[in-house]
């Protein structure tokens, strides 16, 4: 959910080349391309939401959130954070903090758009399948879109779109970019705040991020500083990405990439650390693992639901996401090395291939985002009106997988301006 790969976005300063280092192949006047590892696992993530987004989609049981606290979602809003110090911490130093702060606004200008424009074009596609009534499904209902569509005591209907236009009402499916928006407010105070040093930066993120742990916050007394935004202006519902905790991933893989936290070394006792903190959460996540027995891991589970809350985006999925980040950074290679293809065979040809497809989705990941979302329902009802048989559920997969890939081509395309470059 970043941005474009332009030469001006990926000009870095010697200070943005901490997590994800500056590949070996930079001369002097030329862009500096940024680590394969980024858009590689940006373009991982956009699959995995697109697969877990499709209901009654069996693949979603395989997808990472099922075997330990962390997800897609995290991979996203990290490597958002990575790509936003190479897109806008770089515009910070060239033309200061004013303009900067322009572009990001912006940007949160650009998403909030996007965010109207997929909610609109969703309601439509949902109130045509429904209409078409072929499975006898609500598919507006699935998404608990009730109160745009009906009157009740319980809703302020006739003042829906207001409440949608000013981000009070925010439905579940439509809470990842609203989310994305207030986070990247809050990158101008981040660079205010680092030119004061480092420490000030780490104790704004970590003191908000400790505010918007609604259990902790209440075991301490102090339930009336808890952080949140109400998600409708008629209940106490609030929204399901808590902005407050989910800036704190936003800002760990921005400060990686602006060079504020150094790189972590590699050596065999992190990485013997990583596996064993990810794979210790297998049964206490994974369903499947729980059923075979395990009492004590669904008791664990009920226990401490606080520690692995996704709302807040509590501590346990924090550690849970960088040990298995640390685990692929270190898999990939140097730089994203391993990614790369060897050899002249077939196998190498193809791998290279995907691995492009892969870069490429990662590189315009808020046009794949937004058209995964879109297409997700549409993938839904073609799963209901084939009775979920494995055969048409892959052909649908692999059908909505190719349309993600073509999406994030186009996006490609139109914004290298090609016409532009036309001989007229």
């Amino acid at each position: 959910m970043t941005h474009s790969t332009t030469a001006s976005d990926t000009m870095t300063t010697p200070s943005d080349r901490s997590f994800a280092p500056a590949p070996a192949s930079i001369t002097s006047g030329t862009a500096r391309v940024r680590d394969l590892r980024l858009d590689f696992f940006r373009g991982i993530a956009m699959f995995i939401i697109l697969i877990a987004h499709t209901p009654g989609n069996f693949l979603a049981s395989w997808i990472p959130a099922r075997w330990g606290f962390s997800d897609a979602t995290e991979i996203f809003v990290f490597c958002s954070g990575m790509a936003s110090a190479i897109a806008f911490g770089g515009g910070f130093d060239r033309v200061g903090w004013r303009l900067g702060s322009a572009r990001v606004m912006f940007r949160v200008w650009q998403v909030y758009w996007a965010h109207v424009g997929l909610f609109c074009a969703t309601i439509a596609l949902t109130v045509w399948l429904t209409d078409l009534d072929i499975t006898g499904k609500n598919y507006w209902g699935q998404l608990n879109l009730w109160p745009v569509f009906v009157e009740s005591e319980k809703w302020a209907n006739p003042n829906i779109f207001l409440s949608f236009m000013t981000l009070s009402y925010v439905p579940n499916y439509f809470d990842i970019l609203p989310m994305y928006m207030i986070v990247l407010l809050f990158m101008p105070i981040i660079m205010l705040l680092v030119r004061m040093n480092f420490s000030a930066v780490a104790a704004f993120v970590i003191i908000i991020w400790l505010m918007a742990q609604e259990t902790m916050m209440q075991t301490l007394g102090l339930g009336a500083w808890h952080l949140t935004l109400p998600a409708e202006p008629w209940s106490d519902r609030n929204w399901f990405f808590n902005p407050f905790g989910w800036q704190l991933i936003f800002f760990t893989g921005f400060a990686f990439m602006r060079g504020w936290l150094p790189k972590p070394p590699v050596s065999m006792a992190l990485f013997i650390l990583s596996a064993v903190i990810v794979l210790a959460a297998i049964p206490v996540s994974n369903i499947g693992v729980r059923e075979f027995g395990l009492e004590w891991a669904k008791t664990w589970r009920t226990d401490h639901a606080a520690w692995f809350d996704k709302s807040s985006f509590a501590i346990l999925r924090y550690v849970h996401f960088l040990a298995l980040a640390y685990l692929a950074w270190v898999i990939a290679g140097d730089k994203g090395d391993r990614l790369l293809a060897r050899g002249t065979g077939a196998l190498a040809r193809g791998w290279g291939v995907l691995v492009a497809i892969i870069l490429k989705v990662g590189q315009q990941s808020l046009a794949v985002f937004v058209v995964s979302m879109f297409i997700a329902r549409l993938m839904g009802f073609g799963m209901d009106v084939t009775d979920h048989r494995v055969v048409p559920v892959l052909l649908i997969n692999l059908a909505g997988a190719a349309v993600l890939v073509a999406t994030a081509y186009g996006a490609g395309w139109f914004k290298g301006q090609p016409w532009k470059k036309a001989i007229v």
